[in-house]
C-alpha cells in the first residue's frame, strides 16, 4: 500500500489584506497531478497591488483574457474536492479567505473544507519541513508564487519530509 497524499490548495491574489481578491487557483490531486485555473476578475473586484503582481507575475490584463469566470472556477473546485471533502493549505488563513470571498460573490456554498496544512505534520516532518522544501524547489526546478507549481511543491516536501 503506497503513502497516503493530501490534496493541496493554493490561492494567488491581487494583494493582501481589504479588497483583494482570489487570480489563481491551483490543486494537487492525491494522486499526484495537480492544475491551476486563472480567474477573471468580477467588475467589483477592483483592488491591485502592483507588489502582488511583481511576486507571481500574472498581470491584470492576463486574467481578463485568459481567466475562468469565478462561477466556473468554484464549480471546478466543488467538483474537484466533493468526493475528498478535504484540501490543505500551507497560507490557511489567506487561503480561506480568497476561496471564501470567491463562493460568497458568486453566490455558491464550498463543497469542501479548507483547512491547514500544518495540522498534518508530526514534529520531526516540521524539524525537516524548510530543509527538504528548499531542496525540492531547486531538484524539479519549481517557480514559486504561482498557484499550480507551489501546490507541487508543498506536496511533494510533504511526502519527502516524512519521517518513517
Amino acid at each position: 500500500m503506497g503513502t497516503w497524499c493530501p490534496t493541496i490548495l493554493d490561492v494567488e491574489a491581487s494583494g493582501f489584506g481589504r479588497g483583494s481578491y482570489p487570480i489563481e487557483i491551483g490543486l494537487a490531486r492525491a494522486d499526484g497531478t495537480h492544475s491551476a485555473l486563472l480567474i477573471r476578475p468580477l467588475d467589483e473586484w477592483t483592488h491591485w497591488d502592483p507588489k502582488a503582481e511583481l511576486l507571481h507575475g500574472i498581470t491584470r490584463d492576463q486574467l481578463m483574457q485568459e481567466g475562468h469566470s469565478p462561477l466556473e472556477v468554484a464549480s471546478w473546485l466543488n467538483d474537484e474536492l466533493r468526493e475528498v471533502g478535504v484540501a490543505y493549505s500551507d497560507s490557511w488563513g489567506y487561503d480561506s479567505s480568497w476561496v471564501g470571498r470567491l463562493f460568497n460573490d458568486v453566490d455558491l456554498l464550498p463543497g469542501f473544507r479548507l483547512e491547514s496544512l500544518r495540522r498534518l505534520l508530526d514534529e520531526c516532518q516540521l524539524a525537516r519541513w524548510n530543509a527538504t522544501k528548499a531542496r525540492v524547489e531547486v531538484e524539479a526546478g519549481i517557480r514559486r508564487h504561482r498557484a499550480g507549481e507551489d501546490v507541487r511543491l508543498l506536496q511533494q516536501t510533504y511526502l519527502r519530509s516524512l519521517c518513517h
